[in-house]
């Protein structure tokens, strides 16, 4: 039954890339208006269709590193469109959803297919994750834009430390599986091409993993985000899956996770079709490209890129926040 419900995710992957883009459109045309969105005006001598293009490529790029690092498009998307592009920061939360969610589902199939990304280990921990981004959404849509600029900046500035220290296991050792993570056959085989020669996985520490992942989807909700910064370290360091399955499957759980909280963006009205509708499409083809970088690009070359953007991106944020850099 699970290879069934296995292979039917697969071969419908296609159909939920196609149509993710008229479904993201659909829902910013006619998303309610609940909330009363504030807009600060900014002055722009780009024409209307500057804004839009350059967030495509933006976000084509930030889509190629986001699946081989591991850290999900929106990690990427909201600290560098927020601080770099004149939107304000709700509309960009909302779309940082959708983004995350749309990297998501592109890589999605052929990590299933590939073995990099594993259903037993995903699900349970989206299940958790999901239910805390619904609270973490409606909070972040309740306090002050600039109170979350400054969160969002010290949070990103303490992801970039957490990244840098963290030593990720290629493949940690694992010597008992727990429990609970026996009880849920948590456990598989995937085929590393780099070393050609497949890998038998198991984990441990799962009730603790679980616990944790509610605190992760929380601030993925607050801050529009994803979570994969914060995946890859517990999959990996705490639970001991294997570097590019935790990476893999890090991607599969955002799909879970930001569908959930996106939902309170769409019903705020806080998601704008000419911020999300590029960006999804930009990160969809990038994500693509990502995808099939994952089995033969070394994830530590990606991994010091994307500290160095968020770097830049979290002391940005902060200083925006504190109104020192408009």
């Amino acid at each position: 039954m699970f290879k069934t419900t296995l292979d039917a995710m697969q071969r419908t992957g296609g159909l939920v890339r196609t149509n993710l883009l008229w479904i993201v459109f659909a829902l910013t045309i006619f998303a309610g208006s609940a909330y009363a969105v504030e807009v600060t005006p900014v002055a722009s001598t780009m024409p209307w269709w500057g804004w839009p293009l350059a967030l495509f490529i933006t976000c084509f790029f930030l889509g190629i590193v986001a699946v081989p690092s591991g850290v999900g498009g929106g990690v990427l998307f909201v600290p560098i469109v927020g601080g770099f592009f004149p939107f304000h920061l709700d509309f960009v939360r909302g779309a940082g959803l959708l983004v995350a969610l749309a990297s998501a589902l592109a890589a999605g199939p052929s990590l299933l297919r590939g073995g990099l990304a594993n259903l037993r280990l995903a699900l349970p921990m989206a299940v958790l994750a999901s239910a805390s981004s619904i609270a973490g959404a409606m909070l972040g849509l309740a306090i002050p834009a600039s109170v979350v600029q400054i969160a969002l900046g010290c949070t990103i500035l303490g992801i970039v430390v957490l990244m840098s220290l963290a030593k990720k296991s290629e493949f940690p050792e694992v010597a008992q599986p727990d429990s609970l993570s026996q009880a849920l056959a948590i456990h598989g085989v995937f085929h590393d091409a780099s070393q050609r020669r497949d890998i038998n996985w198991q984990v441990h520490r799962t009730p603790m993993g679980l616990g944790l992942f509610v605190g992760i989807g929380f601030l993925a909700g607050m801050f529009g985000m994803g979570a994969g910064w914060a995946n890859v370290p517990v999959l990996n360091l705490l639970m001991g899956a294997p570097l590019k399955v935790s990476a893999g499957t890090s991607s599969f759980i955002l799909t879970l996770v930001d569908s959930s909280a996106a939902w309170i963006y769409l019903n705020k009205g806080a998601v704008l079709a000419i911020i999300a509708v590029p960006s999804v499409i930009g990160m969809m083809l990038g994500a693509n490209i990502g995808a099939k970088l994952l089995n033969v690009l070394k994830a530590s070359v990606v991994r010091k890129m994307v500290i160095s953007l968020l770097l830049f991106a979290g002391i940005r944020a902060l200083l925006k926040g504190l109104g020192i850099w408009m």
